[in-house]
Order: structure tokens, then C-alpha cells, then sequence
């Protein structure tokens, strides 16, 4: 870790004066004393967080590689002998090791990952020699454990634990017949007769060597970058997988705040990463540097010709030809999501630099069962932990098209926000995880008072895309049910406690309405949320006398109440329902989803009609009352020219909770949710009664 004061005087130099990127910085400007006060701060905040490795650590990592290295080496010349080559080429022979991700740019935590690539000759190809024949090798070593090839991966990989330290392993066969120890993957050459799978292979790399060029200051960028990541694990959007962003995604970003600000230290770099892109405008794209066009033929991101890129919302263009879109994952709901948090650590960074707040209050962790008042919990259940660690794997990368599928059903009316963090019941005997998602309707939409969302036959399609596994073994399956805030399982929560909300959180998100009890799904011989389940019949006598006292006492509420009071909820019938015949839904699938074929899964229990319960919103008003803080001076005013729109940034205010965006006042309707819970197969189908929330979703989600 380097010092802020270390580079301030890099800020006069010629170097620093030159431009970086596709347009001229916004500004300049040099820290002031308070910022330099800030990085420091900043600085010693992120070591004490435990985000730098231990130099033990650091030298066993080196070692690793060495081997490692050494390892694919010895491979080549068995490949090379073994395939009928002179024993002068199996001397030559060669393959070379090459680094990226957060391990090559410098930013690495303790336990992490390291990314490699193997690059080696023409003839070792990827799917017997790597796959097969080095697999086979490592296997045999006793320093090697959890070995894991993943073929059949968008970027191939293998994936393994060396002496503790956990490796995933590409591999490129580039066209040359012997490979240099002093190859330099960054250069186009290298991409000669190879195919695009390979490109992709070798993309990482070269994307990471040209941030590293690209940047003003790589210290700067690599302390911002590190406390960027570790913000975006507080909040819950970092994820490439779950259609957040992942490494990369947020290196670039990062990448690009250093080009505009070439001359600012980590404090002002993260003040000004929130500034730039609370206010741009998606889908406009962030690049480094212009999109190259080579004679190679590789395609390239470029919305003027192809269809499929102006679907994506948060273009993120990689700068190694051919430039790619590194955020095609992302979807109208996680870039939501992600906006809103854009917003929150705008406003932070303001009171921070206001001496209002410190900086542990920037990365104060997102309370996301508080957010919501109603969620998807995806259980995942195997027949022990290798088999889990499998299942789990598939299952996560598909989760996304469950929220792409929610989208394209609900017409966009219905929000998904999957929170990248899996949860184990301990207490739980068969192996198992689980994933939640918050759901909210869209916000600034007038819907109509009781209409429903019906994803019932959008949670079977995704079982059913999900069961196209292709290791699929006995045991392995998914239950996705709905849970009310009230109802998420104990284990969630840190040393399993349920944090009581403060008053604010609870004005903000809004009471919730007398529920019914739900069922939980099951695993082997017990049941997920039977806590909740106690606490619902626990609480159910006090909340029917508390609403019977209340419609005695208050005639005008009882008269709002009668529609939902208890005896009609008793006298309620219920009908078996079908699923939803969705073929005459219009399809909003995004581009990187593809079609999915395959024959229905066992094990359904039957659907039980729900039965509507709740009560009845009045229809209400929220006044904009609240004026934003006004925003700190700066004595040097800042242009904001060709930033995000090609023309530049426009001042937006950041939407509070319970504003509307024009400032007037806001209708908050119902909505019906309706989910199934799927019985376990191989258990006795049963009817499942789920009833219908009808609450209403307030915007403070």
C-alpha cells in the first residue's frame, strides 16, 4: 500500500496533464489538505477491515504459482513426446502461466481466488489434453484438492485448491508451435487462427494489462478499486452471476473515474466514482478508450449493427480488441438496484466530506430483510456437500433468468432484487443453501387495486430450465416458495437473532398486514421455517383479538375491515387452480437468455386456489416534504462534459423514499402475489395453501 502523499507531486507533471480516455477530465484539480486527511483515513480504515493479505500469504501465493507453472510445463513435454514429436521439440516444448483478475491487478484479498491462464501450443488442445490429460495430473497430486473441470462453462475453466489456495485454470491454445517464455498476450498477433472460444480465454488477461496502461496513477486506482469492491460486497451488488457486476466490471469503472480525475487520491476518486454515476445515463456506454476494429473479423460491440446489444442496459466495454460488453448480465431490476445504491453513497460521501460521517458508515452493510416485504427463498437441497457444491454452482448461474423470466412475465411490473449471499441452516441435517429475492411492484406505476402477479408458471419454467443439468445426480433439487418479511428464516440473521428495525426503518418500509400462516419447504425428514411457522401461530390469537377490538371501537374501520375480516376469511372457499397459460405472454427475454426445452420435473403437489387476506389499503398520499441537504461548494467548479450522454452529465436529484420523481404526490395501490411451493419428490404430494398478500408495496423498498 502506497501513500496519497507519495504521488501529490506526480500531479504537476507532464504526464499527468495528458489525456486519458475517449475525452478530456472533467477536472485537474490536486487534493486539498482535507483530502489528503481523508486518504489517510481511508487508507487506515481498509487495513483495519482485513482487506490486505499477510506477507505469508503473499509469498506462499508466489510459490503457488511457481509450481503451478512448472506443473503445465512438464505437461507440454508428456503431450509433446506422447504425441509422436522429436525429442529435440519436446526440449523446446513450452507453456506459459499468465495471471489476472484481482490477483494481477493488485487488489486481492487474503483467501482469495487467484485467475489463471495457461497458454499453450497449437497441437495441446482443450477438450482431451487439458481436460483429460492435465486434469489426470493434478489429480495424482497430493497438494491438489476439490478439483472441478467445468467444460461445458461460457469461459472453460478448472477449478482447484493448491496447498490451501484456490485456482481457477483457463487454457489457450494460440497458433504457434512453440510458445515464448517472453509471449506478450496483449498484442493482437496473438489472436491469429484461433476461435472465439479462445478469444474469450485470453480476453481476461488482456483486458487486465490494458487498465493497467490506462489508468493516470495505478496506486490510486488500485486503493479505490480495492474499497469499491468492498463496498459493493456490503451492499450486495457484487455478482456478475446474479446479474450485478463482478471484478471487472467494477475495475473499469473505477478505470474510468482515474481518467476523468487524473489527478485525485483514493478520497476524492470514491467521492467522485458515486458523483459521476448516480448521474449517468444508462445505456450509454462506459469505455476507456475507442472500440477497435481489426482486419481479424471478430465481432464487436457496436448497437448500429447488432440487434442483440441494444438490449443491454449497463454497457461496460472492455478496452482489448474485441471490445466486449463485460455487463451484458445486467437487468432492468439489478441496474435499479444498483442505481439506488449509487444514490446512497452519493449522498454519504457528501456528509463525509461535510465531517457529517465517517467512512466505516459508507460500507455499513445493506439490510436487506428489512427492505422488502415480500421475497422468493430458493432452497437448494443435494445428497451430501460435493454434490451441493455442484448443484449449487448451476443453480446460482441460473438464478438470473429467474429474474429476467419475473420481468418478461410481469410486463417489468413486478421487480426482482436477488441478493448474492447464500445462507445455511446449520441445524438442518441434509446438506442445503439458500438464496433470497426481494419483490416489490414498479415504482411511479398506478396499478389497479387487487390485480395479481401470477409466477407460478414462471417458477416452473425456471425449474424446469434448471433440471437440464447435465451432472444432475438423485438428490439434487430446488424449491422456490414465497415468504413474507415476517416469516424469513432465523438463520438468515447474524448469530441467528432477528435485529429489531428502529423506528425510522419501520416508518420507511411500511407496516405490514395480518398474514396467514405458509407453508415451508421441506428437506429429508424436517422442515425449513419452522420458527416462522411457530411465531405466525404464536401471534395469530393477538392479532384477530386486536383487530376484533379495533372494529368495535371504530366504526369507520370497521367498515374498511369488512371485507377482510376474519369470518370472511373463514368462510372462503378453495379450488384447485391451474397454472397460468402463459403462451399469449409477450416475450421481453433479454438478449443473453436463451430458450429453454426440456420435459417437466416430477414432483408437484397440487395447487390450492390462495385465499385472499389482508387488509384493504385506503388510498393515500406521500408529500414531498423532505428537501435534499444542500450540496458541499467546491472551489473549483467542475465541468461535466461528454460524461454518460455523449454531452455530459445533468444534474438529477437523488429520489428519497416516498417521493415521486416530479415531486407530486404518489398513489400507493395493492397488488396480489401468488406463488406455489412445490413438494419435494420423492415425498408424498400434498395441497399446499399459499394464501394471496395483498399489501402494499410501498416505494421505501
Amino acid at each position: 500500500m502506497v501513500s496519497s502523499e507519495a504521488s501529490v507531486g506526480e500531479a504537476c507533471s507532464p504526464e499527468a496533464t495528458r489525456q486519458y480516455g475517449i475525452t478530456k477530465p472533467i477536472s485537474l484539480s490536486g487534493p486539498s489538505g482535507s483530502d489528503l486527511q481523508r486518504s489517510r483515513e481511508l487508507e487506515e480504515f481498509l487495513v483495519s477491515a482485513g482487506l490486505y493479505e499477510s506477507e505469508e500469504e503473499s509469498a506462499l501465493r508466489e510459490e503457488v504459482l511457481a509450481q503451478i507453472d512448472q506443473i503445465v510445463k512438464q505437461w507440454v513435454k508428456q503431450l509433446t513426446r506422447e504425441k509422436g514429436y522429436t525429442e529435440q521439440m519436446v526440449e523446446e516444448s513450452n507453456a506459459k502461466v499468465f495471471t489476472f483478475g484481482s490477483y494481477r491487478l493488485g487488489v486481492h484479498g487474503p483467501g482469495a481466488d487467484i485467475d489463471t491462464l495457461c497458454v499453450g501450443p497449437e497441437y495441446a488442445d482443450q477438450e482431451e489434453d487439458f481436460f483429460i490429460l492435465l486434469h489426470d495430473m493434478l489429480a495424482e497430486m497430493p497438494e491438489v484438492m476439490e478439483l472441478n473441470r467445468v467444460p461445458d462453462a461460457h469461459v472453460p475453466v478448472m477449478k482447484f485448491k493448491f496447498r490451501g489456495i484456490s485456482i481457477d485454470l483457463l487454457y489457450a491454445s494460440v497458433a504457434l508451435r512453440i510458445v515464448p517464455d517472453d509471449l506478450d498476450i496483449s498484442q493482437e498477433s496473438v489472436l491469429y487462427n484461433v476461435d472465439e472460444q479462445t478469444v474469450r480465454s485470453l480476453n481476461g488477461c488482456r483486458v487486465n494489462e490494458q487498465i493497467l496502461r490506462l489508468v493516470p496513477n495505478v496506486e490510486h486506482f488500485r486503493t479505490t478499486l480495492r474499497c469499491m469492491k468492498f463496498w459493493a460486497k456490503r451492499r450486495g451488488v457484487y455478482s456478475n452471476v446474479t446479474g450485478f457486476l463482478g471484478g471487472v466490471n467494477w475495475a473499469l469503472l473505477v478505470a474510468r473515474v482515474c481518467q476523468l480525475y487524473p489527478n485525485a487520491i483514493p478520497s476524492m476518486l470514491v467521492s467522485r466514482f458515486f458523483r459521476v454515476f448516480t448521474q449517468w445515463r444508462w445505456p450509454n456506454p462506459v469505455m476507456l478508450r475507442s472500440i477497435k476494429e481489426e482486419e481479424l473479423g471478430f465481432p464487436v460491440w457496436d448497437p448500429r449493427k447488432n440487434p442483440r446489444d441494444r438490449t443491454h442496459h449497463m454497457p461496460i466495454i472492455t478496452p482489448a480488441y474485441p471490445g466486449m460488453n463485460s455487463s451484458y448480465n445486467v437487468s432492468t431490476s439489478t441496474l435499479r438496484v444498483m442505481t439506488e445504491q449509487f444514490q446512497q453513497g452519493n449522498k454519504m460521501c457528501e456528509d463525509i466530506e461535510m465531517n457529517k460521517a465517517n467512512w466505516s458508515a459508507l460500507f455499513d452493510p445493506y439490510p436487506f430483510f428489512e427492505a422488502y416485504k415480500n421475497y422468493l427463498q430458493v432452497d437448494i437441497v443435494a445428497a451430501d456437500q460435493d454434490d451441493l457444491r455442484l448443484w449449487k454452482g448451476w443453480v446460482e448461474s441460473r438464478l438470473r433468468q429467474l429474474t429476467l423470466k419475473i420481468e418478461r412475465d410481469t410486463f417489468g411490473m413486478l421487480q426482482c432484487h436477488p441478493y448474492p449471499t447464500e445462507y445455511v441452516d446449520n441445524s438442518k441435517q441434509c446438506p442445503h443453501c439458500a438464496f433470497f429475492m426481494g419483490l416489490q411492484r414498479k415504482q411511479g406505476v398506478l396499478i389497479q387495486e387487487g390485480q395479481q402477479f401470477d409466477i407460478r408458471g414462471t417458477v416452473d419454467e425456471f425449474r424446469q430450465s434448471v433440471g437440464m443439468y447435465m451432472f444432475w445426480k438423485p438428490g439434487m433439487d430446488i424449491y422456490v416458495s414465497h415468504v413474507r418479511r415476517k416469516q424469513i428464516p432465523s438463520y438468515v440473521f447474524p448469530e441467528g437473532v432477528r435485529r429489531v428495525r428502529s423506528g425510522r426503518a419501520a416508518n420507511q418500509i411500511g407496516k405490514t398486514s395480518p398474514q396467514g400462516r405458509e407453508s415451508s419447504p421441506k428437506c429429508c425428514n424436517g422442515n425449513f421455517g419452522d420458527d416462522i411457522v411457530e411465531e405466525c401461530n404464536a401471534n395469530s390469537a393477538e392479532k384477530a383479538n386486536k383487530r376484533k377490538h379495533d372494529m368495535t371501537t371504530d366504526v369507520g374501520k370497521a367498515e374498511k375491515r369488512a371485507a377482510v375480516s376474519p369470518n370472511d376469511v373463514k368462510s372462503a372457499s378453495l379450488s384447485v387452480s391451474d397454472v397460468s397459460n402463459r403462451s399469449g405472454l409477450a416475450s421481453q427475454t433479454s438478449s443473453a437468455e436463451e430458450p429453454d426445452h426440456s420435459s417437466s420435473t416430477a414432483g408437484y403437489g397440487a395447487i390450492a386456489k390462495p385465499v385472499e387476506v389482508g387488509e384493504k389499503p385506503s388510498k393515500g398520499c406521500v408529500k414531498n416534504g423532505d428537501q435534499l441537504e444542500q450540496k458541499r461548494s467546491f472551489t473549483q467548479k467542475e465541468s461535466v462534459e461528454e460524461i454518460g450522454s455523449g454531452k455530459g452529465l445533468q444534474n438529477s436529484c437523488i429520489l428519497r423514499a416516498g417521493k415521486c420523481q416530479n415531486g407530486s404526490e404518489e398513489l400507493e395501490s395493492s397488488i396480489n402475489v401468488e406463488m406455489i411451493l412445490p413438494s419435494h419428490a420423492g415425498v408424498k404430494s400434498e395441497t399446499v395453501q399459499k394464501p394471496v398478500l395483498r399489501v402494499s408495496l410501498a416505494s421505501t423498498a
